[in-house]
């Protein structure tokens, strides 16, 4: 397995991923982080490496480039001058890396407290050691910057409006806290912050199993959680290099569809309640809890459903199972078709939702937006379509996009979506193939509980497997899924032990959150809680 597709010198960053973006068309930046080779000092010119994964504008081909670190000033120059997607993305592998980025327009932290000392992803940073935040940060080192940068004097600064819009309100749908300097009712200047639900999701995947990380994945979107299982069990099963079974492959696109299915109905309906509008909320939310129903008979939870393993699947699909599923996708339909006979024609759903909250595409992919929040834009880009896995590219279905990139795009490219989707369900429920569940691999997949039980190697089997793991090949990989918000990865870097060395979360509601001040600047406050609403940011994910 490759380490990485460039390997470059600290010094020619800038130079080098400069030409990629200019001359070979790489466009996107997917994701920035570090390495910490702290453990094997012989084997890496230096203790630090940075990575960047980059997409190109065909968004068929990815490349990775690393540069190791000089030990003793830890810099490397910024990219944020080439993408805006890099301001965020720098600033948080500085947080937990240590690694400066000079010529970043505000390197600090940005998951961590600002009392926070250390650098918590560093290999010799005590797991246990906790800090408590006891100082409020006032932002005012991000604020006056960008309001000096419009023309503000220190008079005019003094009669604008300082306004904190969360981090514990409903309209900031999760602990985000924007900090915006206002006009009468009109947003000149946002400033974001996150890290109020930091759970240290990368640093527990260093000290569990593979196996035992897929819970914590439940905890990223727990929208559609299943999906964050599927896209963390596929990078690893691609380190493997192994196929799951036919069965297993459909399960999951019917899994999969129907948990974009619940997260689109959950974002459509809370933004019904931004809106105004409360009925709309119960036509969708009844048959959410109706596929939450199905999913609690297949994996024995609601919400967080741990249900993939490495190589297939905990549970095969139970008796009656898709007679369940077509009750489920019949009441979707219906709460579609309801929902949308409330706002298709009404003229005041489209004032507050045509023309509000627009994403530019050139911003939209400067700043590592995906999902349906650059699709609305009018860029078809669907990972199911341009990378297909699982035998997507099999099915028919249409990739939604927008026009105009607003608020009404992206809620009727979300309504369309859970068409789509239940397109594709039936599809793979007509054609569903026998067969096993699993693959048969004895390092891979736990031995039959009778085998258990039965004899001495089935038991020797389950107990290497729960308490070592499976055993990854070395190397360093970034694997991705189109998730419900946009493009979910997971760049893991593996030892061959049965724990991986490093997990990075390339989650898609993080970048988009990266470009919601450009977005609302401008705009009314009530305009920037439903643009808000519309982008579906999920705390869970981009706070890891």
């Amino acid at each position: 397995m490759l380490k990485c597709d460039m390997l470059i010198d600290s010094n020619d960053i800038l130079s080098t991923i400069s030409k990629l973006k200019n001359e070979d068309k790489y466009t996107i930046l997917l994701d920035i982080t570090a390495i910490d080779y702290l453990k094997y000092p012989d084997v890496t010119p230096s203790r630090f490496a940075v990575v960047y994964i980059l997409r190109d504008s065909t968004f068929k081909k990815q490349i990775s480039i690393k540069s190791y670190v000089n030990d003793n000033t830890l810099e490397v120059p910024s990219i944020s001058s080439l993408f805006k997607a890099a301001n965020w993305a720098e600033r948080e592998t500085y947080d937990q890396y240590g690694i400066k980025f000079t010529g970043h327009p505000n390197l600090k932290r940005i998951l961590n407290h600002h009392q926070f000392t250390g650098h918590p992803l560093r290999k010799d940073y005590p797991v246990t050691k906790g800090q408590i935040c006891t100082e409020t940060e006032d932002l005012m080192d991000e604020m006056l910057p960008k309001l000096h940068s419009k023309g503000y004097t220190q008079e005019e600064i003094n009669d604008l409006m300082l306004l904190n819009i969360g981090p514990s309100h409903p309209a900031s749908h999760g602990t985000i806290r924007n900090f915006v300097a206002m006009e009468g009712e009109t947003i000149t200047t946002c400033v974001t912050e996150i890290g109020y639900l930091h759970r240290g999701f990368e640093k527990s995947c260093e000290t569990h199993t593979y196996s035992q990380v897929i819970p914590y994945t439940d905890r990223l979107n727990y929208c559609s959680a299943i999906l964050n299982n599927i896209g963390f069990s596929k990078a690893v099963e691609e380190m493997l290099n192994i196929d799951i079974t036919p069965r297993a492959k459909a399960i999951r696109v019917v899994i999969g569809e129907l948990s974009r299915i619940i997260d689109h109905l959950v974002c459509n309906a809370a933004n019904m309640v931004d809106l105004g509008g409360l009925t709309n909320f119960w036509y969708l939310f009844a048959p959410r809890d109706n596929a939450y129903d199905l999913l609690s008979k297949l994996t024995g939870a609601r919400l967080t459903n741990s249900y993939t393993r490495i190589g297939g699947l905990e549970f095969d699909l139970y008796d009656g199972f898709d007679e369940d599923l077509e009750q489920v996708l019949k009441n979707v339909e219906t709460a579609i078709d309801d929902a949308l006979s409330l706002i298709a024609k009404n003229r005041i759903f489209h004032d507050r939702t045509q023309d509000v909250g627009v994403i530019k595409p050139e911003l939209a992919l400067s700043a590592g937006v995906s999902g349906p929040n650059l699709r609305s834009t009018g860029i078809v880009h669907d990972l199911r379509k341009d990378k297909p896995y699982y035998g997507y590219e099999n099915y028919d279905f249409d990739i939604v996009v927008g026009s105009h990139g607003d608020v009404y795009d992206r809620m009727m490219c979300r309504f369309e979506e859970m068409t789509q989707s239940i397109r594709i369900i039936r599809q793979a429920m007509k054609e569903l193939p026998d067969g096993p569940l699993n693959i048969d691999h004895q390092g891979i997949v736990l031995p039959d509980k009778k085998d258990v039980y039965g004899n001495i190697e089935g038991l020797m089997n389950q107990f290497k497997l729960t308490f070592e793991g499976v055993k990854v090949p070395k190397g360093e990989y970034y694997g991705s899924t189109e998730a419900a918000n946009g493009e979910l990865g997971f760049f893991i870097v593996s030892d061959g032990s049965g724990s991986a060395y490093k997990v990075k979360c390339r989650p898609p509601c993080f970048y988009s959150l990266g470009a919601y001040a450009n977005i609302v600047e401008g705009t009314m406050l009530a305009d920037a809680i439903v643009t808000m609403a519309s982008m579906n940011f999920i705390a869970g994910e981009f706070d890891r």
